[in-house]
C-alpha cells in the first residue's frame, strides 16, 4: 500500500480513536500531520491488538497474549528497516520511521509497556508507576517530538515531550480506575493503596470511596504538573506544532481538571470535555504559541533512564 493510502487510513483511524487527538493534529502543517497520523495509526493498531480492542472500545481477553506481543515486536521491526509487512498500521509506522529517523528502541519501549500488561504487572511503588506511564505514553511523546523536527540528541525537549505523555496517560489512570477494575486491572501503585488503606483487590469497595477519591485527584495533580512541565519543552517546536502541542495539552489536561472537579463521579461514569471548551483551547492556545513559555524547573519530576534514551 503506497503513502497516500496510508495516510487516508490513519486519518480514519485517528478521527475513530480520538476526537481530542485528531482535532488538535488539524493545527500542524500538512507534513507534520501526515506524519503525527502515521505514527498514531501504529500506536493506536498496537494498542487495540494488546487489548483486545477496536480503536480504544470493547476490551476483550486475548488468547495467547505473549505469542500477540511478540509478533506485534516482530511486524515493527520488519516495519522500521523499511520492509512491507502487508499490515497497514505497521507499514505507517515504517514509513514515518523512515521519513523521520525515529530510533527503534523508542518502539521497543512502548512494546514494552503492552507487555507489562500481557503478564498482568502492577506497579508496587510511584516510580514503578511513571515507568509504565513512559511505556506506554512518555515514549510515544518522543517519537511524537521527533516527528516535528526535534532532534534525538536533544534530550531536554525529548524530556519535556515525555512529561507530556505521562501527563496524558495518569489522566487516563485517573479517569479509567472504574473501567480498569471491572477488567481485572489497577495502576494505582500498591505502597498508594497501602497508605490508603485500600485492599487492592477490592479498590472498587464502596467503603474505599473516600480514599480512592483521594488517589485519583493525586493522579490528576501529577498530571497537571507534568502538564506544565511539557508546555515549557513546546516553545522549542516551530509555530504549528506549538499551536497543536499546546491545544492538545489544554484539551487533555482538561480531562484531568474535570475528574478532580467531578467529586468521584468518575467512579460512576466516564468523563469528557465538551466540544466547545475543546475548540476554545485551540483558540486559546493560538495565543499561548505566540508567546514564550515561562521557564520551569523540572526538579523532582520523574525522568527516563539513560538506558531509554536515544542514541
Amino acid at each position: 500500500m503506497n503513502r497516500a493510502h496510508l495516510i487516508i487510513q490513519a486519518k480514519t483511524s485517528i478521527e475513530r480513536g480520538s476526537k481530542s487527538f485528531a482535532r488538535a493534529s488539524k493545527l500542524f502543517s500538512k507534513r507534520t500531520r501526515e506524519r503525527a497520523w502515521l505514527l498514531y495509526y501504529w500506536c493506536r493498531a498496537c494498542d487495540d491488538l494488546a487489548d483486545g480492542q477496536d480503536h480504544g472500545h470493547g476490551m476483550s481477553a486475548i488468547a495467547n497474549p505473549g505469542k500477540t506481543i511478540a509478533a506485534m515486536r516482530m511486524t515493527t521491526v520488519r516495519a522500521h528497516g523499511g520492509e512491507q509487512t502487508g499490515n497497514p498500521p505497521f507499514d505507517a509506522f515504517g514509513v514515518v520511521a523512515q521519513e523521520c529517523g525515529i530510533p527503534k528502541n523508542l518502539a521497543d519501549d512502548m512494546i514494552d509497556g503492552f507487555a507489562l500488561d500481557a503478564r498482568g504487572w502492577r506497579p508496587e511503588t510511584g516510580n514503578d508507576l511513571f515507568q509504565y506511564c513512559y511505556h506506554v505514553a512518555g515514549a510515544v511523546g518522543c517519537m511524537m517530538a521527533v516527528v516535528m523536527g526535534v532532534s534525538v540528541r536533544d534530550q531536554e525537549v525529548l524530556d519535556r515531550a515525555c512529561d507530556l505523555g505521562l501527563a496524558f496517560q495518569l489522566a487516563n489512570i485517573a479517569r479509567d480506575v472504574a473501567e480498569d477494575a471491572e477488567a481485572g486491572r489497577c495502576y494505582l501503585p500498591k505502597s498508594w493503596l497501602a497508605e490508603a488503606g485500600i485492599d487492592p483487590d477490592h479498590i472498587m469497595d464502596p467503603a474505599n470511596r473516600a480514599a480512592l477519591i483521594t488517589l485519583v485527584n493525586r493522579l490528576c495533580d501529577l498530571a497537571g504538573d507534568y502538564e506544565a512541565s511539557a508546555r515549557v519543552g513546546a516553545s522549542s517546536l516551530p509555530f504549528r506544532s506549538r499551536w497543536a502541542v499546546l491545544a492538545a495539552a489544554g484539551i487533555y489536561g482538561d480531562i484531568a481538571r474535570a475528574i478532580k472537579q467531578s467529586d468521584g463521579a468518575s467512579l460512576k461514569q466516564r468523563i469528557f470535555t465538551s466540544k466547545g471548551k475543546k475548540l476554545g483551547w485551540i483558540l486559546k492556545a493560538f495565543g499561548q504559541a505566540l508567546m514564550k513559555s515561562a521557564r520551569r524547573d523540572r526538579q523532582g519530576l520523574w525522568t527516563r533512564a539513560r538506558t531509554n534514551r536515544p542514541a
